[in-house]
């Protein structure tokens, strides 16, 4: 997570990081404590560095999902072809996205309207409220080699409360590790960049960076940003409210209100829920899902759980209203 400057600090609870005096989902710790999993989704303080990232899902039979990162796994990374600014595909599009979206989409928001029917009540996407188009160009997998390749990045394991750190060149996240997930894996061996970034070295990626407009009273903007390979995700979490865009790729999402706790186990990934969990649960129990496109920016209000799934090797960009 990056905020104002180099020197702010940081407070996380849960899969994605947050900036608070107290961080959502855990109890008041001692400097340097971080969070583990209390009774309810809440946490209890631990030792080990934690960090909260974000989520969504993707449905389509099991043996169709193990199709599609198969296929993915053998796609080459482009040369800056428009549209997927040189990341490698998903594979071919599995599911209809639009149908099952149950997330509304507003283009002509006010922000009269975003305070009074959204921001304290239920998740919006919104469109074409800000033009990234330059942001998105120097995002290219071949800009951002150029750029940071060999910037020293930290990648975390995607887990509901994500333990573990790795630091490693970018150019090596890029090259050898920015692949499909394995369905068969847990959380905790996938390695996940989002979130742990260095303000000072990506400050001049992140100044042509143009935010939602829409703040809260009381809350400033803090940037994670993160990139990702296809079928990978963060399962159910929760932290304060905030935005995801998308800057490349898809990204699905799985949402529910604070009072009704998903059922899923924090170290199995969200291809993983997908396959076995979602198919069991009744209508009654489905959360509200949708699928993110490049230049959609989703917005979930304080405490909402959820989860995600890359269609796609991703690029995308969180703010934190902390």
């Amino acid at each position: 997570m990056v905020t104002g400057g180099a020197n702010s600090r940081l407070f996380r609870g849960g899969p994605k990081e947050v900036t608070s005096g107290v961080r959502p989902g855990c109890r008041p710790l001692p400097r340097r404590r971080s969070c583990q999993p209390m009774a309810g989704g809440r946490a209890r303080g631990s030792r080990r560095a934690t960090r909260l990232s974000e989520g969504a899902g993707l449905m389509a039979p099991a043996s169709r999902l193990l199709a599609l990162w198969a296929l993915a796994a053998v796609a080459l990374p482009g040369s800056g072809e428009e549209g997927d600014g040189g990341w490698r595909p998903g594979g071919p599009g599995a599911v209809a996205e639009e149908e099952r979206c149950t997330v509304e989409r507003r283009a002509d928001l006010t922000y009269a309207e975003f305070v009074q029917q959204y921001a304290f009540v239920r998740p919006v996407i919104l469109q074409g409220l800000t033009d990234n188009s330059r942001f998105r160009a120097l995002c290219s997998r071949e800009r951002l080699l150029a750029s940071f390749g060999d910037r020293v990045v930290r990648l975390s394991t995607a887990n509901t409360y994500s333990y573990q750190k790795v630091d490693l060149p970018f150019q090596e996240y890029v090259e050898q590790l920015l692949h499909p997930q394995d369905p068969t894996s847990l959380g905790n061996d996938t390695l996940y960049f989002f979130g742990d970034n260095n303000f000072t070295e990506w400050a001049s990626l992140f100044r042509y960076y143009s935010p939602p407009p829409f703040g809260l009273l009381g809350t400033a903007p803090a940037y994670s940003f993160g990139i990702a390979g296809a079928g990978s995700g963060v399962p159910f979490h929760w932290h304060g409210p905030g935005y995801s865009e998308v800057i490349y790729g898809r990204k699905r999402w799985f949402l529910y209100p604070p009072e009704k706790t998903p059922e899923f186990h924090p170290n199995k990934t969200t291809l993983a829920w997908l396959r076995d969990t979602y198919p069991t649960l009744p209508p009654t129990a489905r959360p509200l899902e949708c699928t993110i496109r490049a230049g959609e920016v989703l917005y979930f209000p304080d405490r909402w759980w959820h989860a995600t799934l890359n269609l796609d090797t991703s690029v995308f960009i969180s703010t934190f209203l902390g």
